[in-house]
C-alpha cells in the first residue's frame, strides 16, 4: 500500500513537472542565449523575495476588497498552527487545495494578471533580496538564461520574473478553458520533487546541461531541486537545508542581514500551506459564503 503511494505520488510529480516546463514563458529570451547549456534556477519566497509571493497578492487583494483582512488572519493563523506543528496532513493539504482552486474557479485569466501586476509594483517590488537579483544577474550577464521555479500560481510567477528582468518561470499550472480558470489543477502544486521534474523537463525541452546549471533555494524541501544541478546553492536556508547544504559541500548564502529566519515572517515560516492553505481557503470562504447568503 506503502509502495503504491509512493508511485503513485512519483507520477503525480513527473506530470507536474511536465506540466509546468510546457506552460513557462520564454518571451524575455527570445535572443539566442550566448550560453546555450547553462542555467539558474530560482526559488521566489524566502528566496528571491522577502516572505511569500501570494500572501503579498493576498494583501493586495484586501486593499481591494475582495475578501476581509479576518479572513486573512483567520484562516492564515490556522494553516500557521498547522504548518509550525511539523506535520502535513495529505487531507489537510487536498481540502488547501480544493479551497484555492474554489477562489479561481470561473475568474477570468486576464483579470488575475492584472491584480498580479499592480499589486507586485505596490507589494514586492520593494521586497526583493538584492543578493539574490544579483545572483541571477550573475547568469544573464554570463549570456544564460535564468527561471523562477515556484509553487506560487504560474500567472504570478511569470510577473515577478518578468519584472526581474529574468528569462520566464515554472509555477503551478491551472486550467484554464476560454480565458476562465476550471477550477482545476493540471498537475499539482509545483512543490518539493515536483520542482525537480519541472527543471528536469525543461532542461530536456531547452537543451541544458544540468551539471553546468545552478539552482538557488531557501527550503530543504527543495534539496530535490538541488540535487539535481552542479552547482547547487542554498540561499537564506531554514535549519534543515543548511545542515544538508554543510554536510555535502554546498554553497550557502545569506541575504537577511541578521535577521533569524523565524523573524522574517509570518508568510516565510507557514510555506506552501499556510500560503495556498490559508490565504486561498479564507478567500474560497469568503465566496461560498457570499454566494449562500
Amino acid at each position: 500500500m506503502f509502495r503504491r503511494k509512493a508511485e503513485d505520488k512519483a507520477v503525480s510529480a513527473v506530470l507536474t513537472g511536465a506540466a509546468s516546463a510546457a506552460a513557462a514563458e520564454v518571451e524575455a529570451a527570445l535572443a539566442v542565449p550566448e550560453d546555450r547549456t547553462a542555467a539558474g534556477f530560482f526559488d521566489c519566497d524566502n528566496t528571491m523575495m522577502v516572505g511569500a509571493s501570494i500572501y503579498h497578492f493576498a494583501k493586495g487583494l484586501v486593499a481591494r476588497k475582495l475578501f476581509t483582512a479576518r479572513d486573512l488572519a483567520r484562516f492564515g493563523w490556522q494553516q500557521l498552527v498547522f504548518r509550525v506543528g511539523g506535520t502535513e496532513r495529505h487531507g489537510a493539504m487536498l481540502q488547501a487545495r480544493e479551497a484555492a482552486l474554489g477562489f479561481v474557479a470561473g475568474r477570468e485569466v486576464e483579470e488575475i494578471v492584472r491584480y498580479g501586476e499592480e499589486i507586485y509594483d505596490e507589494l514586492m517590488a520593494g521586497r526583493i533580496y538584492s543578493g539574490t537579483k544579483a545572483l541571477a544577474q550573475q547568469h544573464l550577464d554570463a549570456g544564460q538564461r535564468v527561471w523562477l521555479v515556484t509553487a506560487t500560481p504560474v500567472e504570478l510567477a511569470n510577473i515577478i520574473a518578468h519584472r526581474l528582468g529574468l528569462t520566464g518561470a515554472l509555477g503551478t499550472v491551472s486550467e484554464v478553458e476560454g480565458g476562465r480558470y476550471t477550477g482545476r489543477l493540471v498537475g499539482e502544486p509545483l512543490h518539493g520533487p515536483a520542482k525537480a521534474e519541472a527543471v528536469r523537463a525543461l532542461a530536456a525541452r531547452e537543451g541544458l546541461d544540468l551539471a553546468r546549471c545552478a539552482a538557488y533555494s531557501d527550503s530543504a524541501n527543495d534539496i530535490p531541486m538541488l540535487s539535481l544541478v552542479g552547482r547547487p546553492v542554498a540561499v537564506n536556508p531554514d535549519s534543515e537545508l543548511r545542515e544538508h547544504a554543510r554536510a555535502n559541500g554546498w554553497e550557502v548564502r545569506d541575504f537577511r542581514t541578521g535577521r533569524k529566519a523565524a523573524k522574517v515572517g509570518i508568510p516565510a515560516a507557514a510555506g506552501l500551506g499556510a500560503v495556498v492553505g490559508g490565504i486561498m481557503a479564507g478567500l474560497a470562504y469568503r465566496r461560498r459564503r457570499t454566494v449562500a447568503g
